[in-house]
């Protein structure tokens, strides 16, 4: 290969890892609205309930760096409404819900209402705003 072509190879190598490193960027952290069709109990998670009016379900794993910090932002936001969970999913014991839920990454985390129905999703870090701004379409309808 000659010295031109390699430096062009390389510089549309850095191009293609840019454009998909920005699309990344843009999609983590951010709320994805579900259609609702997806419908989980209590006993689906091993837990003994979902909140009554809205659940935030997180799945994480042991070596998860984001996850403490994400697991907190979800107690707090979950603290603020009357009839909110959160409820922690480690992954590492229970790996058949990745599969089931379609996890790849996480900390992912799950907005489900008082029927059961999975309304949002998170994939990476959640942030405080978006959270509360999907809970309040949750809770208002």
């Amino acid at each position: 290969m000659t010295a031109p072509a390699a430096l062009l190879t390389v510089f549309a190598l850095v191009a293609v890892a840019t454009v998909l490193g920005l699309v990344w960027k843009t999609r983590n952290g951010r709320l994805r609205a579900v259609d609702g069709a997806v419908r989980l109990a209590a006993g689906d998670l091993g837990a003994a309930r979902l909140g009554p009016r809205a659940t935030l379900v997180q799945f994480s794993t042991a070596f998860c760096a984001q996850c403490p910090a994400t697991g907190r932002v979800l107690a707090g936001v979950a603290a603020e409404q009357a009839g909110v969970d959160h409820l922690d999913i480690d992954l590492t014991a229970r790996p058949e819900l990745a599969r089931r839920f379609d996890v790849l990454q996480t900390p992912t985390t799950l907005l489900v209402d008082g029927a059961g129905r999975v309304r949002g999703r998170i994939s990476g870090a959640a942030r405080p705003a978006a959270v509360r701004d999907a809970l309040d379409l949750i809770l208002t309808e």
